[in-house]
């Protein structure tokens, strides 16, 4: 495994990021495609014994069973000094008053909560899920950059929100010599490029790695387009499904996913190891997460790591793409919340 940088800091972390919010007991409000403690274990060893070494999860998570699974398996299998281990607050972790959000109050109890779910004293990267609306960004920002200040977070993170809004933290932080974020996770993949526009550009000139979640648009670029539903996770997804990828932008989408097949087809690999090579192929990009649930999925997201596409073969991936709509994330409680709804064995928070 060769080890790259996250974004401009001295950080070690494999160019493939373990995303552990499949592995969760299914009986705490996740979603019924997540794996029990048994079955997730030997993944994240196989992750181990392959290289890997970063790991990204968060606190609503399973609410919190991520964290404690992920936690046991690294404490039992590395070495905590060379395993970097990443999570996220911000969304609902309990009802009534500051159960969830990014007030100085959440901030700083959830920090402590994740760090006794993981079993750890300090976490890696601290990354806020979405931006709080209803906290200015000056508490939110404080709070975190006191907890790099106690030791119990080494660097901090962003997750998807609109480039003026991160610029506007990034500023802040800079402003006060307060920790900046160097990291950003967000939605990147060949049928979602949206991102190019504003937030790449933003990362570049700053200096932020960046982190890729659904780096396969939930599976659909690592399958031919007649067995996009053929997965438990793709069959009941409901209103996530239907919000990343809408029917508007079904020809386009075909068009992608055919021309990842044509050329996996020509070098003798997967599907998911040509897409997967096309985000290597942008420079801000530190690595995809990768929410393995077999052995092979991890084997094909490091083999993609040998694969160096042609020009031409960038150029054909990226043809077919057409503008559609512009996609940040969830930050809407209310919307959060139909989608949670839509999908079985989803607990309400």
């Amino acid at each position: 495994m060769q080890y790259t940088k996250l974004g401009t800091t001295g950080l070690d972390v494999s160019p493939v990021a373990i995303g552990a919010m499949t592995y969760g007991d299914p009986g705490r409000g996740h979603p019924v495609w997540s794996l029990d403690e048994a079955a997730s274990r030997p993944l994240i060893r196989h992750a181990l014994d392959a290289g890997i070494n970063f790991f990204d999860t968060a606190n609503m998570y399973s609410y919190g069973s991520s964290e404690e699974i992920l936690g046991r398996a690294l404490k039992d299998f590395a070495d905590r000094d060379e395993v970097v281990i990443a999570t996220k607050l911000r969304h609902p972790m309990r009802p009534g008053p500051n159960g969830r959000g990014l007030s100085r109050k959440a901030v700083i109890a959830e920090a402590e909560h994740s760090l006794r779910r993981l079993g750890t004293d300090y976490i890696d990267l601290y990354q806020i899920h979405r931006n709080d609306h209803a906290t200015p960004w000056e508490e939110t920002l404080e709070a975190l950059h006191d907890l790099v200040r106690a030791g119990k977070v080494r660097y901090l993170g962003a997750s998807s929100m609109h480039a003026w809004e991160f610029a506007k933290a990034l500023n802040l932080q800079k402003q006060h010599g307060w920790a900046r974020f160097v990291s950003m996770q967000h939605h990147y993949n060949l049928l979602a490029r949206e991102e190019e526009r504003e937030m790449i550009p933003l990362c570049l000139d700053e200096g932020v790695g960046t982190v890729i979640w659904s780096p396969l648009a939930r599976g659909r670029l690592a399958r031919a387009w007649d067995d996009a539903k053929t997965t438990t996770r793709a069959a009941t997804d409901g209103g996530f499904a239907d919000m990343l990828y809408t029917p508007a932008e079904q020809a386009a989408n075909h068009a992608i996913i055919d021309t990842v097949g044509a050329i996996a087809a020509g070098r003798g690999v997967t599907r998911a190891q040509i897409a997967l090579a096309w985000l290597r192929a942008n420079p801000v990009v530190t690595a995809p997460l990768v929410g393995a649930n077999t052995t092979t999925q991890i084997d094909d997201a490091v083999a993609s790591l040998e694969i160096e596409l042609t020009a031409e073969e960038v150029a054909a991936l990226q043809r077919p793409y057409t503008p559609r709509h512009d996609f940040q994330g969830i930050s809407d409680e209310a919307e959060m919340q139909r989608i949670r709804d839509s999908i079985p064995g989803y607990a309400n928070a």
